[in-house]
């Protein structure tokens, strides 16, 4: 049986591997950069998204995530996080998501003069107009914030300390994100020690770009709960055999957050058929 888009589309869904600054209108981008004086590509919101599309399948993560530089510009005010957030919101209702997690980093958001907790605030106030609006529309839809440092900067606690003080308002967890190669998940071992201590949720980029040794890491050094893509786990495992590490993360029920079109892509993976998501599935991941 082969469904429709609109089928898909109503499907009720769980997002947990969603980037903020990743999914913006292009009209909401255009329009904040006009505003803040932001350079953009083009200033025709339909060149805009295929610009942005394009960009996103060069094949390459460092090209992929050159595209953050304008959707961050145009996300540098209260006013304009929280519109972010509330289109968020509504997007993902479109889609038929009931539950979805919207990961960004505070410390990029402060260009204007927010401090990073004002950041964590006007997203939070985004996130919560736009469920109050799907509710009395009659849907049903819950979304928490994932604040995530980037991996590339020196490391520093203070957006974990964010992660706990925020976590009874709408924040969920914690996250590095960026350049994997270079920049493996101990560096922020400190951030990582202080969030297990205070009962937070961790879940770490790896496993993308970097390899077997970055998967090893976020789970024995840092103590991720789950794995943003982990998709080259698959590299420890031969067949029907899992390696030491593989069986390890299927046994504690690690959970892999694996996005197949994002690992096409930056290039990980080269074709849906060869991409490992299925296999994972059968062995039990």
């Amino acid at each position: 049986m082969t469904l429709t888009i609109e089928q898909l589309r109503k499907l009720p869904k769980v997002s947990l591997h969603d980037h903020l600054d990743g999914g913006l209108r292009p009209q909401t981008v255009i329009d904040h950069c006009n505003e803040t004086g932001h350079s953009v590509p083009t200033k025709d919101a339909d060149a805009l998204g295929k610009w942005f599309f394009n960009a996103a399948d060069s094949g390459n993560l460092v090209t992929y995530l050159s595209t953050f530089n304008y959707t961050i510009g145009a996300m540098q005010t209260y006013e304009h996080l929280q519109r972010v957030a509330y289109e968020f919101v509504l997007d993902q209702a479109a889609d038929g998501v009931i539950y979805a997690e919207a990961r960004w980093a505070p410390e990029q958001h402060t260009q204007a003069g927010l401090s990073e907790s004002q950041a964590v605030e006007a997203v939070r106030d985004g996130i919560e107009k736009g469920v109050a609006e799907i509710t009395a529309a009659g849907g049903d839809i819950a979304v928490n914030q994932i604040l995530t440092s980037m991996r590339h900067l020196a490391p520093t606690t203070r957006i974990a300390e964010l992660a706990v003080k925020y976590r009874d308002q709408g924040v969920c967890g914690f996250d590095i994100a960026g350049a994997e190669d270079g920049f493996r998940p101990a560096r922020f071992k400190e951030a990582f020690d202080y969030l297990r201590a205070n009962n937070a949720w961790i879940t770490i980029h790896a496993g993308e770009a970097d390899g077997i040794p970055s998967i090893w890491e976020a789970v024995q050094v840092c103590g991720a709960h789950r794995i943003g893509h982990g998709v080259r786990l698959i590299e420890d495992i031969d067949g029907d055999k899992l390696g030491r590490l593989s069986e390890y993360i299927r046994n504690q029920r690690i959970a892999l957050e694996v996005c197949p079109t994002s690992n096409l892509q930056t290039g990980v993976a080269k074709t849906l058929a060869e991409h490992p998501v299925n296999r994972f599935r059968e062995l039990g991941f």
